[in-house]
């Protein structure tokens, strides 16, 4: 087995997390190995479908049902098209399992890059209420840093990657360093006025989206071009991804090395020292097995993957981690539940049209339990995802009559989709499977995870009340659905490696840095104490870029 230590960092991981950190590093001196498991992308070169209509990909940009029902299909059945089916992994090659009676979707990249191609882009800021919650609520998992801690990190990554937003001043929503917002077409504007006139205390408000309305010219990054086709990849680099924005400004220092196709495996570790002393990975081409060393790794290759190395790394014959002197390692898992939705049809307006598409909509913030002695009969709350539309007509009839009906547009509609929070169990856990182990040697990852009847409650709430806004704000015919109910298919997982004040309780410290070893940080999912019921990809990037801080300063106090 070969070995070197021709680096100061090894960053694990290259989505929004492991991007951000290999940009930080580098900017601040150190010469930085960057290892991922997926296969290399490039910025535009390998966006293969990037502005193609779907005439030009293959089967209509729509996947073939014995496709769907295959076995790629575990997870990733309502992400996954013909046209960005590269960035996915494959399920076949790299499976999981869980739980009798328990389902998880483990939603993967399988492309350098990572989530940061596939996102759906949303940024939000979580709240001082949020890094309270599991204190102010009594449940197990108190956050050891706030708001405070994390506000001015916000700031610098939103400068840098760029969020369009309007300001709004929602104490339960704090702003952002924005840059304008993508505008609400004419129907919502008709929406916002009624549902806030009928519902006071309750808003409507511009997608925060990291999707660009000014250009980047210093970075090479073009505004967004409203095509609405963000998933194929896009050559603009109007969207913040680690291919457009923190993958070339760690390449243009001359210290980055990125080493695709490359799974690692394990974490070594030296127990007197209580330091990582080598990271062991695989060619996934060549099945060759190496050890690289630095003085400090950071662990950022998603929630469960970075759980599933932390399990991996133990000493011979052991079925305990290094890393899990707390027995927390693995448990806390968490993914925000969704599937509840509602439409219903907005009259008039029908001289209007939207023009482009936008690749965002607008949003009503959280508006339960954030007052005093509020119950409603369930701990915590969501938001609300939507969009007003106007599809095309319904084709009707045959041949010539049929055509040209099609060229007319159907009423405008309005619908929209909860996203709710999910409250951290213990017993919710993952785990290595005792006798399967995948194509590398490495155990399969074995999920234990279930939303609760709080989870559950939220959700019937959401329902409730998302069509009760639709009806009081004057649409007709308003319908709502409620689908299957799984953990990760929000793809927003967290947890199994939570931060904590007590080594005893947790497995990271508020500095996103293993208490079993100090040159260790993880600053993916992992790291998560709660959910709050926003989208976390902002606050993922926030708490790197803060880690990285910590982690080169005490290098250099060293």
């Amino acid at each position: 087995m070969a070995s070197t230590n021709r680096f100061d960092a090894i960053v694990i991981g290259s989505g929004v997390s492991g991007g951000w950190a290999a940009k930080e590093l580098t900017e601040k001196g150190l010469r930085v190995l960057m290892l991922d498991r997926g296969v290399m992308v490039e910025h535009g070169t390998d966006y293969a479908y990037d502005g193609k209509p779907a005439y030009e990909v293959p089967a209509r940009n729509i996947m073939p049902k014995p496709l769907i029902e295959s076995d790629y299909f575990i997870a990733t059945h309502g992400y996954v098209a013909p046209s960005n089916q590269r960035f996915y992994n494959d399920d076949r090659l790299n499976p999981y399992a869980f739980d009798e009676g328990s389902k998880f979707y483990w939603i993967r990249p399988g492309a350098v890059g990572g989530k940061s191609l596939i996102w759906g882009r949303w940024s939000f800021r979580w709240a001082p209420a949020d890094f309270e919650a599991n204190k102010r609520d009594g449940i197990d998992g108190e956050w050891p840093i706030g708001y405070d801690d994390v506000a001015p990190w916000y700031s610098y990554v939103e400068k840098f990657a760029g969020v369009s937003g309007s300001r709004e001043n929602l104490p339960y929503l704090p702003d952002s360093e924005f840059q304008p917002p993508m505008p609400m077409n004419i129907a919502e504007k008709w929406f916002k006025q009624r549902l806030e006139t009928k519902f006071p205390g309750r808003k409507l408000i511009h997608t925060r989206l990291s999707n660009m309305t000014e250009d980047k010219l210093d970075q090479g990054r073009t505004k967004c071009q409203f095509r609405n086709q963000c998933g194929n990849g896009c050559s603009f680099g109007a969207y913040f991804s680690t291919q457009a924005v923190t993958l070339p400004a760690a390449r243009a220092t001359g210290r980055l090395t990125l080493q695709s196709d490359a799974v690692v495996t394990n974490l070594e570790y030296d127990p007197a020292a209580r330091r990582v002393t080598g990271v062991r990975y695989i060619d996934a081409k060549t099945g060759e097995a190496q050890t690289v060393r630095a003085d400090l790794v950071f662990l950022c290759a998603s929630a469960m993957a970075s759980t599933q190395i932390l399990m991996n790394s133990r000493a011979p014959g052991s079925e305990r981690s290094h890393f899990d002197e707390s027995g927390t390692l693995g448990r806390y898992v968490m993914d925000h539940i969704f599937r509840v939705g509602m439409e219903g049809e907005i009259p008039g307006m029908t001289d209007y049209i939207e023009y482009g598409r936008r690749p965002g909509g607008v949003y009503i913030p959280r508006f339960r339990n954030i007052g005093e002695g509020e119950d409603v009969g369930f701990k915590r709350g969501y938001g609300y995802q939507g969009s007003a539309y106007r599809p095309p007509a319904a084709p009707e009839g045959f041949g010539a009559a049929m055509k040209h009906g099609m060229r007319r547009y159907a009423s405008w509609k309005f619908g929209m989709g909860a996203f709710g929070e999910c409250l951290p169990y213990r017993d919710n856990h993952v785990s290595l499977h005792p006798n399967k182990v995948d194509r590398f040697g490495v155990p399969l990852m074995r999920f234990d995870v279930r939303f609760r009847d709080n989870e559950l409650k939220m959700m019937a709430d959401a329902r409730e009340q998302g069509e009760a806004m639709l009806k009081g704000a004057g649409l007709a015919n308003v319908t709502s659905w409620e689908g299957e109910h799984v953990p990760g298919d929000a793809i927003h997982e967290m947890g199994g490696a939570r931060m904590g004040a007590d080594p005893r309780a947790s497995v990271l410290n508020r500095w996103n840095q293993a208490h079993a070893a100090s040159n260790l940080y993880v600053t993916d999912g992992a790291q998560m104490a709660s959910t709050s019921c926003v989208n976390p990809s902002l606050t993922f990037m926030a708490l790197t870029a803060r880690a990285v801080d910590h982690a080169v300063t005490q290098m250099k106090r060293a």
